[in-house]
Protein backbone atom coordinates (compact mmCIF):
# COMPACT_ATOMS: atom_id res chain seq x y z
CA UNK A 1 0.00 0.00 0.00
CA UNK A 2 1.80 3.35 -0.81
CA UNK A 3 2.09 5.85 1.88
CA UNK A 4 -0.67 8.44 -0.31
CA UNK A 5 -3.53 6.16 0.75
CA UNK A 6 -2.45 4.92 3.49
CA UNK A 7 -2.34 8.79 4.99
CA UNK A 8 -4.89 10.09 2.93
CA UNK A 9 -6.59 11.20 6.22
CA UNK A 10 -4.33 13.22 7.68
CA UNK A 11 -3.24 14.52 3.97
CA UNK A 12 -6.72 16.04 3.24
CA UNK A 13 -6.70 17.38 7.00
CA UNK A 14 -3.10 19.34 6.14
CA UNK A 15 -4.40 20.47 2.90
CA UNK A 16 -7.61 21.87 4.00
CA UNK A 17 -6.22 25.47 4.63
CA UNK A 18 -4.40 25.36 1.33
CA UNK A 19 -8.01 24.48 -0.10
CA UNK A 20 -9.58 27.27 1.72
CA UNK A 21 -6.96 29.79 0.59
CA UNK A 22 -7.72 29.00 -3.16
CA UNK A 23 -10.90 30.44 -2.89
CA UNK A 24 -11.30 34.21 -3.94
CA UNK A 25 -10.67 36.20 -0.93
CA UNK A 26 -13.44 38.60 -1.82
CA UNK A 27 -16.06 35.27 -1.99
CA UNK A 28 -15.30 35.46 2.18
CA UNK A 29 -15.29 39.02 2.37
CA UNK A 30 -18.51 40.20 0.99
CA UNK A 31 -20.90 42.55 3.05
CA UNK A 32 -24.08 40.21 3.52
CA UNK A 33 -26.52 39.43 5.77
CA UNK A 34 -24.76 38.28 9.45
CA UNK A 35 -25.38 34.73 10.36
CA UNK A 36 -24.89 35.66 13.81
CA UNK A 37 -28.02 35.37 16.19
CA UNK A 38 -27.27 37.71 18.46
CA UNK A 39 -26.27 40.54 15.99
CA UNK A 40 -29.78 40.07 14.02
CA UNK A 41 -32.25 39.57 17.05
CA UNK A 42 -30.57 42.45 19.33
CA UNK A 43 -29.11 44.42 16.41
CA UNK A 44 -25.85 44.87 18.51
CA UNK A 45 -22.59 42.79 17.63
CA UNK A 46 -21.29 39.83 20.13
CA UNK A 47 -18.02 39.20 21.76
CA UNK A 48 -17.24 36.91 18.66
CA UNK A 49 -18.39 39.09 15.65
CA UNK A 50 -15.53 39.25 13.47
CA UNK A 51 -13.88 36.08 14.43
CA UNK A 52 -14.60 34.21 11.22
CA UNK A 53 -13.17 37.24 9.44
CA UNK A 54 -10.10 37.88 11.60
CA UNK A 55 -9.13 34.28 11.22
CA UNK A 56 -9.34 33.76 7.36
CA UNK A 57 -7.69 37.27 7.15
CA UNK A 58 -4.69 34.92 8.92
CA UNK A 59 -5.01 32.29 6.51
CA UNK A 60 -4.48 34.97 3.76
CA UNK A 61 -1.75 36.61 5.96
CA UNK A 62 -3.12 39.95 6.86
CA UNK A 63 -2.32 40.04 10.15
CA UNK A 64 -3.53 44.06 10.25
CA UNK A 65 -6.79 43.27 9.47
CA UNK A 66 -7.04 39.94 11.44
CA UNK A 67 -6.54 42.38 14.53
CA UNK A 68 -8.99 45.14 13.39
CA UNK A 69 -11.74 42.67 12.79
CA UNK A 70 -10.98 40.76 16.22
CA UNK A 71 -8.06 41.51 18.69
CA UNK A 72 -8.62 37.70 20.26
CA UNK A 73 -7.57 36.07 16.84
CA UNK A 74 -3.71 36.43 18.77
CA UNK A 75 -5.36 33.38 21.40
CA UNK A 76 -7.69 31.73 18.92
CA UNK A 77 -5.39 31.29 15.81
CA UNK A 78 -2.69 29.21 17.41
CA UNK A 79 -5.12 27.09 19.55
CA UNK A 80 -6.87 26.53 16.08
CA UNK A 81 -3.35 25.82 14.65
CA UNK A 82 -2.45 23.09 17.50
CA UNK A 83 -5.33 21.33 17.42
CA UNK A 84 -5.11 20.71 13.39
CA UNK A 85 -1.93 19.44 13.97
CA UNK A 86 -2.84 17.50 16.60
CA UNK A 87 -5.43 15.62 14.51
CA UNK A 88 -2.99 15.56 11.59
CA UNK A 89 -0.38 13.44 14.41
CA UNK A 90 -3.72 11.81 15.29
CA UNK A 91 -4.58 10.62 11.86
CA UNK A 92 -1.26 9.45 11.36
CA UNK A 93 -0.78 7.57 14.64
CA UNK A 94 -3.81 5.66 13.80
CA UNK A 95 -2.84 4.17 10.45
CA UNK A 96 0.51 3.01 11.84
CA UNK A 97 -1.39 1.30 14.60
CA UNK A 98 -3.47 -0.19 12.31
CA UNK A 99 -0.64 -0.90 9.72
CA UNK A 100 1.16 -2.54 12.79
CA UNK A 101 -2.29 -4.84 13.67
CA UNK A 102 -1.79 -6.12 9.72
Amino acid sequence: MTHVVKYWRAIAVALLPLALYFIPRESFFEHTHTLCLVHNLTGEECWGCGMSRALLSVMYFDFEAAWNYHRGVVVVAPILVWLWMKWIVKEVQRENTRANEN
